[in-house]
């Protein structure tokens, strides 16, 4: 039977009690991201606003601003997002991937936890991930496949879309960030130990 979903760890913050230092937060979140209900990691930036400021600003730019192809940015997100059982990170990304251009079947895979049939690209980039979680290094063999996709600066990019993506995914799982109600969980959550 699946562990029940724990108790988020912070509250969402009323827009109408927000600071002038977390409404201008939101202010630049919404110009990047859109308007639409406050969740996610972005709520739980707006409790350190000016943590929060830096972290949305290098979250845009990972996002919407390297030299990564939008189709394998977005797959190495919900590559991250299987490694750190991130269920709010693979809920918002993985319908955004397939609009991007990944496979639903891809997409399934990573969410049971199977290694679907990847493209050669795919393959790189989930090697690249696994190899750095599992070694906390990668080899010149590994580095040198992802550097003939994306090239000096694209490759430092790549390398800072994970560094975005884990902290994402860390503050999301450490805070117990909920999805919207009614909304169906990609992983079956872990048992806590109090």
């Amino acid at each position: 039977m699946p562990a029940k979903i724990p108790a988020p760890r912070l509250k969402i913050p009323s827009e109408s009690k927000l600071s002038p230092k977390q409404q201008e937060l939101l202010a630049d979140i919404q110009k990047t991201r859109g308007k639409g209900p406050l969740g996610g990691p972005f709520a739980v930036l707006l409790h350190a606003p000016e943590y929060g400021d830096l972290a949305q600003k290098l979250g845009a730019f990972c996002r919407y601003q390297t030299t990564v192809p939008p189709h394998l940015s977005e797959f190495t997100i919900l590559v991250l997002a299987r490694f750190w059982r991130s269920q709010y990170e693979f809920w918002v990304h993985a319908p955004i991937a397939e609009k991007a251009g990944v496979k639903a079947e891809t997409i399934k895979a990573l969410r049971t936890g199977r290694v679907a049939r990847l493209t050669k690209e795919q393959r790189a980039i989930y090697d690249f991930i696994a190899e750095l979680h599992r070694t906390k290094r990668v080899s010149d063999k590994t580095y040198a496949r992802v550097h003939a996709m994306f090239g000096e600066a694209g490759t430092i990019e790549f390398v800072g879309i994970l560094g975005y993506y884990t902290l994402v995914a860390m503050t999301l799982n450490v805070f117990r960030v909920p999805l919207p109600e009614g909304e169906a969980y990609p992983f079956t959550e872990p048992v806590q130990k109090r």
